[in-house]
C-alpha cells in the first residue's frame, strides 16, 4: 500500500498547492481543498493501515492547505486550525477525525445485525465501558462526546 500513500500524499498537496494564491473566500478555499485533498484521504482511510508518522505528514500538509486558505504564512501557529470552534478554533478536517469517522461507520455497521461481528464488537467494546466507568454504550457515546468539545 506504500504506493497508494504516496499517490494520496501527492494529491493532497496538489491540492494544497491549488489554493496557494487563489481568488476565492477562505471558507470557500477550505471547502476546496476539503474535497479535493482530504477527500482522496478519506476514500483510502478505511481500507489503508496508517502509521503515525504517515499521519503526522499528512496532518502537516493539510494545515499548511489551511494557512494557504486563509492567505497565512506557514509560520502562523496551527492550533487556530486544530481547535473545536467552541473553542475559538476552525476546527478543520484532519486526517484523525477521518479515521475516526470511518472507525465509527464500521462499528456502527457492525452492530447493525445479531451476528458474529455484533458479538465480536460486543466483545472489544466492553473493557472500554469498564475503563471509561459507563454503564452504557449510550453513556459511552455521551462522554465521547464531551471529551471532543
Amino acid at each position: 500500500m506504500r504506493a497508494t500513500k504516496e499517490v494520496v500524499r501527492q494529491k493532497i498537496i496538489a491540492a494544497r498547492d491549488l489554493i496557494k494564491c487563489h481568488p476565492l473566500t477562505p471558507e470557500l478555499a477550505m471547502e476546496l481543498f476539503t474535497s479535493k485533498g482530504m477527500g482522496v484521504f478519506h476514500f483510502s482511510a478505511a481500507f489503508i493501515e496508517w502509521s503515525e508518522s504517515e499521519l503526522s505528514i499528512v496532518k502537516r500538509l493539510c494545515v499548511q492547505a489551511y494557512k494557504n486558505a486563509w492567505h497565512l504564512p506557514r509560520s502562523t501557529a496551527s492550533a487556530l486550525f486544530i481547535f473545536p470552534k467552541t473553542r475559538a478554533g476552525q476546527e478543520s478536517t484532519l486526517p484523525m477525525a477521518i479515521l475516526t469517522q470511518e472507525l465509527l461507520l464500521h462499528a456502527e455497521r457492525c452492530m447493525r445485525h445479531e451476528d458474529v461481528s455484533k458479538k465480536i464488537m460486543l466483545a472489544g467494546l466492553s473493557p472500554t465501558l469498564d475503563e471509561w466507568l459507563c454503564d452504557s454504550f449510550v453513556v459511552l457515546i455521551e462522554e465521547r462526546e464531551t471529551v471532543e468539545v
